[in-house]
């Protein structure tokens, strides 16, 4: 990998990188797959790069959006040039449709629909097994103050709005996903980490099938081929010549 120096972060799936620039990092897509809090693992050959492809798409939609994002430039297969940020310890969960952990936790109808959408904001920590939190657990733990979990909130909103919209174009349904934010060095809260069937629910538009990570949760033996689906539906040949990649 070109430009890399040290590891600064190994997570389950990814891993980041200094470059030459301290402002700048690289965040280098792994093949490693993990559901049930890491406790279920694999290794499906091209998936890393699936979603750096997905990922990019999704940041540059949202950027020509006025969202601001982390992401530069894809670099090469599997790798992103992006903004250094200090990441807050938040996983920001917008839900679309009930599904999944909402209905063991609430008495919801299995795919009802969530008109507004919830925004659920979880602490982002392996050692608590990230609980949900409320504003007054987030500002007391120092994670964030009212002001900066107004404007997270806002922020996903309108991510929301977006990616709801672009994806519809391309067959496919936004259940919910799961964004991170962080600081630049001026203090903006940017978007940051990835946008991917691992961070998201993707649901066929027509057939409402699965088209994302609970594909492996479920144990299905497709789950790279779901991805491959999903990417194919996402990139299109002009982004892979923009960006000098292939798929």
């Amino acid at each position: 990998m070109s430009e890399t120096k040290n590891l600064i972060y190994a997570g389950k799936a990814k891993d980041v990188y200094e470059t030459e620039k301290d402002d700048e990092v690289i965040v280098a897509f792994r093949d490693d797959i993990t559901a049930g809090d890491g406790e279920k693992k694999d290794n499906l050959k091209g998936k890393g790069h699936c979603n750096s492809l997905i990922s990019s798409k999704l940041f540059e939609v949202l950027e020509s959006n006025n969202i601001k994002t982390q992401y530069i430039k894809l670099i090469e297969n599997g790798s992103m040039l992006s903004k250094k940020l200090d990441m807050i310890p938040l996983e920001v969960i917008a839900r679309n449709i009930a599904t999944g952990s909402l209905l063991k936790r609430f008495p919801f109808e299995e795919n009802q629909k969530l008109d507004p959408p919830i925004i659920q904001m979880d602490f982002k920590n392996d050692e608590y097994h990230d609980p949900m939190l409320n504003d007054e657990i987030t500002i007391s733990l120092g994670i964030a103050t009212q002001e900066e979990l107004d404007e997270i909130k806002n922020i996903t909103l309108k991510i929301n709005k977006i990616l709801s919209e672009f994806l519809k174009e391309k067959g496919i349904l936004l259940v919910d996903f799961k964004l991170e934010f962080g600081k630049d060095e001026k203090g903006n809260i940017v978007l940051g980490d990835e946008i991917s069937p691992d961070t998201c629910r993707y649901w066929d538009i027509d057939t409402l099938e699965t088209l994302d990570k609970d594909s492996f949760r479920k144990g299905q033996d497709n789950v790279m081929d779901i991805y491959e689906q999903v990417c194919n539906m996402i990139v299109n040949k002009e982004d892979l010549a923009k960006w000098g990649v292939s798929f």
